[in-house]
Order: structure tokens, then C-alpha cells, then sequence
């Protein structure tokens, strides 16, 4: 938040040509959902669902598609969202269907935790992607057991040992413009710091993502 800033030249991601400046900060967003893809293992010929229709949960929406994975349905709780998911082309899923194989947290609660493993099907995988702020939650035990289910944990991005996950998103934001289109709802400049805030807390208003521009 920032006019300028300097950072190590090794930090300098490349933008494709398609990636105007004003739409690069969701290469960021874009870069964990990524690195939780990567992170999940085989994806070929799954189904896989999002708790959470914010950001993060509608990245991950556009990097399982760029694998190749058709089949993705997002639990969201706003309409707008519900609206995103639609137009990025996936489905809005429904709480009382089960048997997802892959299931992704993109909430980090206590109460999403609990949704991914009742939703997820016996030995299938719940990739944990949203950040839980509250430290310590429980852990249903019982049920995660019984269904043989694998807990895989995602901070942030990294890289695979050759390709960076940044480099990865860069290049899905690239390949397809109405990511951006969809994504930022409201921007604003610095000096509107505090009502950008506001309105980014306010999800019922209908903003997805924020953006802040110098």
C-alpha cells in the first residue's frame, strides 16, 4: 500500500503480456490457490468442491480448471459470489450433497473444517487452504478416522522445485481476462484507505475483491 517499494530483484515476477497492471494483484491470490493444487496430488478424473466464495475460494475455482479439472462446485454465501462462481464456470454447490474426493477449505474456520469432513468422501483428501485465525479448533476426530481421510495443509506458495507457483498464476490471469473482470468488485486509491476497508468487510455488499491503487 505503497507508491513505491523495493524488493530483491530475484522477487520480480515477469507479467505476460496479457496482464495489464491494474489486474496484476490478484497474481498473488492466484499463487496460493496454485500452490494448494499442486499440493493436493492427482487430480485426474475427480470432483472436487470449495467451502468459500471469497477471493482465494474463486481462485482456486480458475487453477483446478487449469489442470483441466471440469467438475468443481463452490459452497459460497453471498450472492455475488454465487454469481462468480456461475461466470467462471463452475457450479454452486449444494450443502446437502456429499462424496467430493477433493474438498478445499478456503474459510479456515472451525465450522468449514467440520463441512469439508462431512462432505468429503470416505478416503478422499481435504486440503487446507484458508488461514485459521483462531489457532486451535476441533478436530472431529472420529469421523476423520472412520473415513480414512488425508488433512493436507497449504501456506501460502513456493514452487516446485523449477517453476515458482507466482510464475504459474501469472499465467492463468494471462489466459483469461474475465478472472480480473470477475474478481475485483471495487478500486480505490491509497488515500481512500480506510473506506476500501470497509467495504472489503462488508462481503453481504457484494465486494469480492478490494483493490487498492497508488
Amino acid at each position: 500500500m505503497a507508491d513505491r517499494c523495493i524488493v530483491p530483484e530475484s522477487s520480480i515476477v515477469l507479467l505476460p503480456a496479457g496482464v495489464p497492471p491494474a489486474t496484476s494483484s490478484l497474481v498473488e491470490p492466484l499463487a496460493v490457490a496454485v500452490h494448494a493444487v499442486r499440493l493436493a496430488g492427482d487430480l485426474h478424473d475427480v470432483g472436487a468442491a470449495i467451502i468459500g466464495g471469497g477471493t482465494i475460494g474463486l481462485c482456486l475455482v480458475a487453477a483446478l480448471q487449469a489442470v483441466g479439472i471440469e467438475s468443481i462446485d463452490v459452497l459460497a454465501r453471498h450472492d455475488r459470489q454465487r454469481e462468480a462462481v456461475e461466470q467462471l464456470g463452475a457450479r454452486v454447490g449444494e450443502l446437502g450433497r456429499n462424496g467430493w474426493t477433493v474438498v478445499f477449505d478456503a474459510v479456515g474456520t472451525a465450522d468449514s473444517l467440520a463441512q469439508g469432513i462431512r462432505l468429503v468422501r470416505p478416503g478422499g483428501r481435504i486440503v487446507l487452504v484458508g488461514f485459521y485465525w483462531d489457532g486451535s479448533v476441533p478436530l472431529p476426530a472420529m469421523e476423520v478416522c472412520t473415513k480414512e481421510i488425508t488433512l493436507i495443509s497449504s501456506m501460502m506458495y513456493g514452487h516446485d522445485g523449477v517453476t515458482r507457483d507466482f510464475d504459474v498464476a501469472a499465467r492463468v490471469l494471462a489466459a483469461r481476462s474475465e478472472i480480473a473482470s470477475t474478481l475485483i468488485t471495487h478500486r480505490f486509491p491509497l488515500d481512500a484507505a480506510a473506506e476500501a476497508f470497509a467495504v472489503a468487510r462488508d462481503r453481504a455488499s457484494g465486494s469480492i475483491k478490494v483493490v487498492l491503487e497508488p
